[in-house]
């Protein structure tokens, strides 16, 4: 029996695929649970239509993740934080913390993006690669620096 895959299904193909499997199969465990849909004439002009949309849809996050991309790159994020005496920072930055900050200035990325290897102990600048979908990156430099109050003490 040729059928539409409705979802990916395991040891049988991906989402939108045409198939042909055995009848018992398909009548006893694939349609019961919504997982196919017989290919028939109608059906498949029906999943052309699906499979523009999807491209569609494709292209248009494309271009938004692009955009975001192009605005993110290269910007300069900094990030004041406390020290003691010695300039060691009180706390690590991770990237929990600069997902939260790039927040602030209007990005939104999530934690799992940011590759950051360990988290920032000492101040300094620090370049950071963000890793986006469809294979695009974009490179910030995060400053590490004092708080503003702690800079007036030292001078």
């Amino acid at each position: 029996m040729r059928v539409i895959l409705l979802q990916d299904v395991e040891n049988v193909g991906k989402k939108y695929e045409v198939k042909e499997v055995k009848n018992g199969f398909a009548r006893n465990f694939l349609l019961p649970q919504g997982l196919v849909k017989q290919a028939t004439k109608e059906a498949l002009i029906w999943l052309e239509t699906q499979k523009e949309i999807v491209e569609k849809i494709a292209e248009e996050e494309l271009k938004g993740m692009q955009d975001l991309v192009s605005r993110i790159d290269g910007q300069e994020i900094i990030f004041p934080v406390r020290v003691g005496e010695e300039d060691q920072l009180f706390e690590a930055v991770n990237a929990q913390k600069v997902a939260e900050k790039l927040k602030e200035s209007g990005f939104n990325v999530k934690k799992s993006q940011i590759a950051l290897d360990k988290p920032i102990k000492e101040l300094g600048e620090y370049p950071i690669k963000i890793k986006f979908d469809h294979n695009l990156e974009a490179e910030i430099k995060l400053v590490i620096d004092k708080e503003e109050g702690e800079k007036k003490e030292e001078e």
